[in-house]
């Protein structure tokens, strides 16, 4: 269906000069387009500011993703957030992962719900990737959903925001060698304990858990 839009607009006493106008008056635009124009110029400025899903998330219902939103870093607001992994659609795999993850330069955030049904994660300051040491910059952070959201900042006692290898990753660490969110290669079973990275609490239902979803996204 195509959509025809006047591009002058008539007085009242017009309207019959609007349908004997020449062609050059009129502009062929797709329906598609008509959509979101109205999208666009019909949204409040705190709608504009919303965060914009390319794909949609099997985890987080939309007031939820809009609370994390307000924590995300600078860098990456205005930008559309893209899914590149998901268990549900690319199986349970770290290997996966990282491979989806490397074909966008790009901040990523990790949500996972545990199959006790909590909901937790951590955004990192860059990609999620393979690295003999640890990554990132201090806008990495942790989050957890208990049920209100509770965001876990860099406490700048030591640099351990990021480590992936292909058996597991690693959010945060400390001298007595708890970590904030580990996963295992296979993306099944997880541990998340307080850390001197981000002095968070357990963000999982328990210490232990093993994990039903897995999101991983990007911002393009």
């Amino acid at each position: 269906m195509r959509t025809i839009r006047c591009s002058y607009t008539p007085l009242k006493n017009d309207l019959q000069d609007k349908f004997s106008s020449d062609d050059s008056d009129f502009e062929v635009i797709e329906e598609s387009d008509v959509k979101t124009e109205k999208k666009v110029c019909g949204k409040s400025k705190e709608e504009a500011d919303e965060p914009v899903l390319i794909d949609c998330s099997q985890i987080l219902r939309n007031d939820e993703v809009k609370q994390i939103a307000q924590h995300l870093p600078p860098k990456v607001i205005g930008r559309k957030w893209k899914m590149l992994y998901s268990t549900d659609k690319h199986g349970f795999s770290l290997r996966t992962m990282y491979r989806t993850m490397s074909r966008i330069s790009s901040p990523a955030l990790l949500i996972i719900k545990d199959d006790e049904g909590k909901v937790f994660g951590g955004f990192s300051s860059s990609e999620l990737k393979v690295s003999p040491s640890f990554y990132g910059t201090g806008e990495t952070f942790l989050f957890s959903f208990s049920p209100q959201l509770k965001v876990f900042r860099w406490t700048v006692d030591n640099s351990f925001f990021v480590r992936g290898d292909v058996q597991s990753l690693t959010f945060g660490g400390g001298k007595n060698g708890h970590i904030g969110l580990w996963l295992d290669g296979d993306l099944y079973n997880g541990r998340s304990q307080r850390c001197e990275t981000f002095d968070n609490i357990i963000l999982s239902s328990k210490e232990h858990f093993r994990i039903l979803r897995l999101e991983a996204w990007a911002f393009t």
